[in-house]
């Protein structure tokens, strides 16, 4: 009997099939995947103890969670793993640091402290030999030089907890960029740039604004088709930014021919490493070029090709991390019919936040929009997505009358918040709790906004706030200098310009107001200042 209702489970999922993270194309809600016969046994092992019920979305006690079953080992599993991705999040800045600050030179820079913590010695005939090797079957130039050496010693010892997090969470991303690439006719050894650029994180956000595991400028972003928008930024999108840095990757090629200027383009835009050349006299060899670069340029191959030998050589250097065995997990993708919120969506299905989060990084505030002529999707693991489908009539019925039965709709929250967004420049003294309270926001939205992992803040780091309430300085209109056109707590949002006004002394009075984003929200493009302008205090259409 049990044998019985074994197939005729799988008979009734046999036009099923199941996409691997790897392989996804959100525009269509199911994709397909060739299995061999040993995964398709496990498959169909799994889906005997499945249940795939239309559910009752009934709440079951005060819990509020609902009756919805699951493999109990592969949930667990799953939660485990993507709560590693998901702590590995703040592993961006220590990068971006390490990149932004690398010190090159021709002595090797650790001192003897440092040299009596690296066990496992590097000899440099022992490097030679291994970059030579490299470079046979890369088209990169992996030539040894003493400033290679310095970096990747570097990065052995200070960076080695770094690299070994990243080991880990290359296995969760890596075949998706090594399809994309392949598709291009790009190195594959280009995967290991997301390192370097993002640290693996998709939410990642530079300084400057670059977003995404490939760390797209929004001009750039745009360009490449990454839509941009209150609710949504594609630059956070695995599949979609991927497929855009192949094009970006393509066209720097096709202009150089190399892949090593490629890259420092990539870094730093083909207009520096144009001046570079002129400026070298005309060599077109990176290494000659590097001192005619940016800074942060400057150090920028270096750091990708001392990643290259770091996770090409793991093993010889003892690094640990965490092996999965399932390097990527089996997704589907639906699209959404109805706004609804990440948290409704792990109430509904029990998928936890963190794993939702990381399977969708594009949604800026964890909501999924509808939009009339537009595909949002949703991605889910295997184990959810058919409870989903099967129940899509009845969770978006309850998700309806949740939303109606708030004091206020959740878009217009999204839509006044948003119109009222700030950016706000860290300064001495400042910390997250302090910032919070001037702002009438939580600690943990804060993090939430800028993907923050910790609490650490540095000065003149940008934050993205959506405030409750603005600084009394910023609220108090006085003698005519500002006026809201808003109205309420959220405070003055037209600055007029009086007699000896300039954009500096403009942002001085209003604190989370920078220079910059003046300049943005009112199309400035000089500093000349005309009497009687009014100015827009927030990136908002009035």
């Amino acid at each position: 009997m049990a044998a019985q209702q074994k197939d005729s489970l799988v008979a009734s999922k046999k036009e099923r099939k199941v996409v691997p993270f790897t392989e996804g194309l959100s525009s269509i809600d199911t994709l397909a995947k060739e299995v061999d016969p040993v995964e398709q046994m496990e498959l169909m092992a799994s889906d005997t103890i499945i249940n795939d019920d239309a559910m009752a979305l009934l709440a079951e006690g005060k819990a509020g969670k609902y009756n919805l079953q699951d493999h109990t080992e592969a949930a667990r599993l799953d939660s485990l793993w993507m709560k590693e991705l998901y702590e590995y999040a703040s592993s961006f800045d220590e990068m971006y640091d390490e990149v932004s600050n690398l010190v090159i030179d021709q002595k090797n820079p650790l001192n003897e402290e440092e040299e009596e913590l690296y066990v496992y010695d590097l000899p440099t005939d022992s490097l030679k030999a291994r970059l030579h090797k490299l470079n046979q079957k890369t088209p990169f130039n992996v030539a040894y030089n003493p400033s290679l050496e310095s970096v990747i010693k570097s990065f052995l010892i200070r960076k080695r907890g770094l690299m070994e997090r990243m080991l880990t969470a290359s296995q969760f991303y890596f075949p998706l960029f090594e399809q994309q690439f392949d598709n291009y006719d790009i190195p594959l050894e280009m995967k290991y740039l997301s390192i370097v650029e993002s640290a693996l994180n998709p939410r990642a956000r530079s300084r400057v604004g670059a977003t995404g595991l490939w760390q797209f400028m929004y001009g750039t972003g745009r360009q490449y088709k990454l839509d941009v928008s209150s609710y949504v930024d594609e630059r956070s999108d695995p599949i979609k930014s991927t497929e855009a840095a192949c094009q970006f990757l393509s066209k720097l090629y096709d202009i150089y021919e190399d892949w090593d200027l490629a890259l420092a383009a990539y870094n730093s835009g083909p207009g520096n490493v144009n001046k570079a050349i002129r400026r070298s006299g005309g060599y077109k060899n990176y290494w000659n070029l590097r001192s005619y670069l940016p800074r942060e340029t400057a150090g920028y191959v270096p750091a990708f090709l001392a990643t290259m030998y770091i996770f090409e050589y793991a093993k010889e250097h003892d690094l640990k991390y965490i092996k999965v065995e399932r390097p990527y997990f089996e997704t589907d993708t639906v699209h959404v019919k109805s706004l609804i919120t990440f948290e409704q969506v792990s109430d509904l299905t029990g998928v936890g936040l963190e794993e939702l989060k990381i399977l969708n990084p594009s949604y800026k505030l964890n909501v999924i929009p509808y939009i009339e002529g537009k595909e949002n999707t949703l991605r889910l693991p295997k184990r959810a997505i058919g409870k989903f489908v099967s129940n899509e009539e009845a969770i978006y019925a309850h998700v309806k009358k949740e939303l109606e039965s708030k004091e206020s709709p959740l878009p217009q929250l999204v839509k006044a918040a948003e119109e009222n967004r700030i950016r706000y420049k860290v300064r001495s003294g400042d910390y997250l709790g302090r910032i919070a309270e001037r702002y009438g926001v939580g600690v943990s939205q804060l993090k939430r906004w800028n993907g923050l992992r910790s609490n650490n803040l540095r000065i003149g780091q940008r934050l993205t706030i959506f405030p409750r309430r603005m600084p009394r300085t910023a609220t108090a209109s006085t003698e005519g200098e500002a006026s809201s056109t808003g109205g309420g707590t959220l405070g003055a949002k037209v600055h007029t310009v009086r007699s000896g006004d300039s954009l500096w002394t403009i942002s001085k009075k209003y604190p989370g107001i920078s220079v910059e984003n003046l300049r943005e929200w009112n199309g400035i493009s000089g500093s000349n200042l005309i009497p009687g302008t009014k100015l827009k205090l927030c990136d908002c259409s009035s």
